[in-house]
């Protein structure tokens, strides 16, 4: 069953997401969408006629924790809903979850 953006007077609303399932080994049949743990914060992307908003995975509204994010979107729609992983990434390319946690927290 699918799960669709509730509409609220123009305004896209937050879309709990679908949380991914840990497992020693992923399937190896076709249909299987894998994804790396980035260690980085779930984050949903809403663009909209009330501009952009971002949310943590359990809806908190965390647009001004994610200012500079939120400044950053400018993709040419007028409705979107986005869910991805933020993170920063470290010298080596990996995450840096500190890193991540000290620019959201300051």
């Amino acid at each position: 069953m699918s799960k669709r953006a509730k509409v609220n007077g123009g305004r896209l609303e937050f879309l709990p997401p679908q949380i991914p399932t840990r497992v020693e080994r992923p399937p190896e049949d076709e249909g299987w969408v894998h994804e790396a743990n980035l260690d980085g914060y779930r984050t949903q992307i809403i663009i909209d006629n009330g501009g952009v908003r971002l949310y943590s995975k359990n809806g908190r509204d965390w647009t001004t924790k994610y200012w500079p994010i939120a400044l950053a979107v400018d993709l040419p729609c007028r409705t979107a809903t986005l869910d991805g992983e933020v993170i920063v990434p470290g010298e080596q390319g990996a995450s840096d979850c500190p890193a991540l946690e000290a620019a959201i927290w300051n």
